[in-house]
């Protein structure tokens, strides 16, 4: 899967782009002028996988809590912004290591322009975000409603205003609910702009369904090679977001330390508690994948539980380690090649003893 070639930029030590890993971020839903609130959310973010914190700055009171937010954080932390360039302005001072600003309702031109400067001056990243639900005027007369063409002409013409600056740390954002307009906007915008693009589906909703949601949206783009860091946008807990971005990105191989678990749907062939075998596997993967964060390795492999003769040797030969299933025991794979049959009470185990052997060599 080939990505697009991008600028990068930095985000409090986080790369955007240039060939960096992709990222994820979520947004704190605590107010952010409760800076104790905020640092306890934004700590099981960064437990949960997540690599940038965005805050909400309605107010003066909450971008003078950024400088306190950030000082407690260990995550960088952008500054969401709407309506009031000046909060912009003072949610650099305090030290945000970017901003989101949407340029068509920051107060005109000139406000996007001295947010630029002082962002310039800063050597601070912002990202232009725009969003279905909150494209200009003009914008929607012209193109007949929130259509994909009127998400990236906006999004360019923005990115135009602030290169007029001379400014080029962009992270640019199109985000729409309708998964088709959210994919064909990011598809015109890439093959115009060269800048680092975050991705994602605004609005996505409830739990599961909003998941899934945001999984097609995000994965049929990654898939194109467009994006360079990522929000699962759900309602409810932002750790959730964390948590299914970082499924995403599994689920594509994307990024080092990843566990794959590949198991079989099972049907009247199988002779072994299948679901069980799998579940444990997973668990213990889940594991492997714990600690290989916290010693920052990238290493990846690929583990299948597979149910019976049909499909279970193929598969299992082709991932790093596996097994397939017979009655009551089970055939180990490793490399492709058959290694041991093993009674069904010490598969999981031997299984995963080989993959630790694999992991760690």
């Amino acid at each position: 899967m080939k990505r697009r070639t991008t600028s990068q930029v930095i985000c409090g030590g986080v790369p955007i782009g240039g060939g960096a890993p992709i990222s994820i971020q979520s947004m704190t839903n605590t107010d952010t002028r409760d800076v104790r609130s905020t640092l306890e959310q934004i700590g099981r973010l960064a437990d949960a996988g997540c690599h940038i914190a965005r805050c909400a700055v309605p107010d003066m009171e909450a971008a003078e809590a950024i400088g306190r937010i950030k000082a407690g954080s260990p995550l960088p932390i952008v500054a969401d912004i709407h309506f009031d360039h000046r909060l912009a302005l003072a949610a650099m001072e305090a030290g945000a290591d970017k901003i989101r600003i949407n340029p068509g309702n920051i107060g005109g031109p000139d406000a996007a322009r001295a947010v630029a400067r002082m962002a310039m001056e800063r050597g601070l990243p912002i990202r232009v975000g725009v969003n279905a639900g909150s494209l200009g005027r003009e914008a929607l007369e012209k193109h007949g409603g929130a259509t994909a063409a009127a998400l990236a002409e906006s999004a360019l013409a923005s990115v135009a205003l602030l290169e007029g600056e001379g400014f080029r740390d962009i992270v640019v954002s199109m985000k729409a609910s309708d998964l088709a307009v959210n994919h064909e906007a990011h598809i015109m915008a890439a093959a115009a702009c060269p800048y680092p693009f975050h991705i994602g589906v605004t609005e996505a909703g409830l739990g599961e369904s909003g998941e899934i949601k945001s999984a097609i949206g995000i994965g049929a783009l990654l898939l194109a090679g467009i994006g360079d860091t990522l929000r699962v946008s759900l309602t409810g807990d932002p750790v959730r977001e964390a948590r299914a971005a970082a499924a995403v990105l599994k689920a594509l191989n994307i990024g080092g330390g990843n566990v794959n678990v590949v198991s079989c749907p099972t049907c009247g062939r199988c002779r072994v508690d299948l679901e069980s075998l799998a579940r444990q596997v997973d668990a213990r993967a889940r594991d492997m994948e714990r600690r290989a964060r916290a010693r920052g390795e990238g290493r990846s492999i690929s583990i299948a539980v597979m149910g019976c003769a049909v499909n279970g040797p193929g598969e299992a030969a082709h991932a790093d380690i596996g097994v397939a299933c017979g009655d009551g025991r089970g055939v180990i794979f490793c490399g492709g090649r058959a290694v041991r049959t093993v009674a069904e009470g010490d598969i999981v185990e031997e299984l995963m003893k080989g993959a630790e052997g694999l992991w760690t060599d």
